[in-house]
């Protein structure tokens, strides 16, 4: 795949462009979000990635164009798990409605930053060593363990990196509408606003962790990754309003992301087999019984392993919803 640095230069400055818009079209002035007007930025965004996907397949090839769309269906489904984690931080903090669409835009900002130096990294990596795909492999494997029976219900805002930032910084305990610090008798305090920032900046480092191995478990092409990384993550803050209180109902959104990134893993490991130069595995020899997995394979897998999660979600709080409605009406005392 051609990508000449002219259209590195404007892909970038046009991504920007979209958050800079987004800052002072709908951030700057604090509000909570419509259903209608997030209904319609999520759509949009949706529309506009996959869109651009169907551009690359046309422009440079089917084969980069599935490597797109399985790139941006892994990415999408960890920034909404992503989504997850801001929705307890912020419950945390007790962030005002008003207010977090702010938080939302600066910590999705700050994820693409460090996406952005992730895959830089990762791509000289992955054109100097060989190897780094057993590497890539075996932290996707270990993260999808990790995501599988990992406890999601602790909460980042009470962890130790949290009690360590407290104890740093001077902390004013109540919200000055969206400012991030305060100052008071003489001395400036930082605001729980700023807190909440801090620690969903930590929560943003340890998800770009989990995504850029696992995209470039699906393509080793750098451009890819930026823009199925930057389509995921735009019009997130809209879907966050838009889905709502569906994010407490996606229970098993971990297993299936654990499901995707234990796939990728392996998927990592084949081909890391299948282009081993290392002195012990095989005498330095390509290991030619190792498969490489097509990308439509990917892409048709993780689809169908979103999907069931999604299903089994909606279907198991439904049934535990119409359970406990059973045992409240039981229990409700017979007044006749």
């Amino acid at each position: 795949m051609q990508v000449t640095p002219l259209i590195w230069i404007i892909t970038i400055a046009v991504t920007i462009a979209f958050f800079v818009y987004e800052f002072f079209a709908h951030v700057r002035k604090p509000h909570e979000p419509t259903i209608g007007e997030s209904a319609r930025w999520s759509a949009f965004y949706i529309g506009l990635a996959l869109l651009f996907g169907v551009g690359i397949g046309v422009v440079s090839g089917w084969t980069y164009g599935g490597e797109y769309f399985a790139g941006y269906l892994t990415e999408k489904a960890l920034s909404i798990d992503n989504l997850f984690v801001f929705l307890i931080v912020m419950s945390g903090f007790a962030v005002p409605k008003i207010y977090q669409q702010k938080v939302l835009m600066i910590g999705i900002v700050i994820a693409l930053i460090l996406r952005g130096a992730f895959i830089a990294v990762g791509a000289t990596l992955i054109e100097n060593l060989s190897w780094i795909f057993y590497v890539f492999g075996a932290l996707l494997l270990v993260l999808a363990w990790r995501q599988a029976f990992g406890d999601h219900d602790d909460n980042p805002a009470d962890g130790r990196f949290m009690r360590l930032v407290r104890r740093v910084l001077p902390v004013e305990d109540e919200y000055h509408g969206d400012r991030l610090t305060v100052k008071k008798d003489g001395r400036r305090y930082v605001t729980p606003m700023l807190l909440t920032i801090i620690a969903i900046g930590f929560v943003d480092l340890i998800f770009a962790v989990d995504s850029i191995p696992a995209i470039y478990g699906l393509t080793e092409e750098a451009y890819i990754v930026f823009t199925a990384n930057a389509f995921a993550l735009m019009g997130l803050r809209q879907l966050f309003f838009l889905i709502g209180g569906l994010l407490e109902r996606l229970v098993y959104l971990a297993q299936g992301l654990a499901v995707i990134l234990a796939f990728i893993g392996v998927k990592l490991v084949f081909h890391a087999l299948h282009v081993n130069e290392l002195p012990f595995i095989n005498g330095g020899q390509h290991v030619e019984w190792a498969p490489e997995i097509p990308i439509w394979f990917s892409l048709l897998f993780i689809g169908a392993t979103i999907a069931v999660a999604t299903i089994a979600s909606l279907v198991k709080t439904r049934r535990d919803a119409g359970a406990e409605a059973v045992e409240d009406g039981a229990a409700a005392p017979d007044h006749r």
